[in-house]
């Protein structure tokens, strides 16, 4: 079941869009979308969390420049996507993430530990939120925002799965490795880099991105961490 609720900020509010599954309360998570707003591919994964009994809520990340933005993943789309990144606010979307959150936590349905899951765009998001909010899981998959700010590891209390696609042209490699090399060896923090994948690999609404071996075994790691973490029928 999908509702849409409204997320209170000092300068205004936005949509939160919520699903819930069938037995009616769970583990919460916050979806953080890609550049492509809050639209199938969102609803997509949406539905696989609500199927694994989780409470899933997906904020409207670009409120603040066209509310309620969504566009089909093809190349048509790809330059206003991409403008609409580079007319977000870095200062007050993170903060916006961190108020979700907090809405979140307190709807009726969400029982436990409430966990954060970004992909590309959102990915960065994230791990920024786990960085500054207390979650009780993370996980990014290819943010290309986060080799550049591996100074927020030291902030980061909770658990957290990196995922990152080895041949990905627009994360390079080295910019990989330098995670990795971060994350080696610092308690609750696990990556992943699926060799053979590319940029948003996961993306199964987006034929230019989609690929489904990488995909496939990125999300069941994603499963296991996120069953293990946030207690899913427990």
């Amino acid at each position: 079941m999908r509702r849409t609720e409204s997320v209170n900020v000092a300068d205004g509010e936005f949509s939160l869009h919520v699903w819930t599954p069938p037995s009616g309360r769970g583990p919460g998570i916050l979806l953080v979308q890609e550049i492509f707003g809050v639209g199938d591919y969102v609803e997509a994964v949406a539905d696989d969390l609500v199927g694994l009994g989780y409470v899933v809520a997906a904020p409207d990340m670009f409120w603040r420049i066209e509310p309620d933005w969504a566009v089909k993943h093809d190349e048509q789309a790809l330059p206003k996507a991409m403008s609409m990144v580079s007319e977000f606010d870095w200062e007050k979307g993170p903060e916006d993430l961190e108020a979700a959150l907090a809405h979140l936590r307190g709807v009726p349905e969400v029982d436990g530990r409430v966990g954060v899951l970004g992909f590309c765009f959102g990915g960065t998001l994230a791990y920024l939120l786990a960085a500054r909010a207390r979650v009780d899981a993370a996980v990014s998959f290819y943010g290309s925002g986060v080799p550049g700010a591996l100074e927020a590891l030291e902030r980061i209390e909770g658990p957290v799965q990196f995922h990152f696609g080895g041949s990905d042209p627009y994360i390079p490699r080295e910019d990989v490795a330098a995670v990795e090399r971060a994350v080696a060896g610092r308690g609750g923090m696990e990556i992943h880099v699926q060799e053979d994948g590319g940029h948003a690999f996961h993306n199964r609404k987006a034929p230019m991105f989609y690929q489904p071996g990488p995909a496939d075994r990125a999300w069941r790691l994603t499963e296991e961490f996120l069953g293990r973490v946030l207690g899913v029928g427990a």
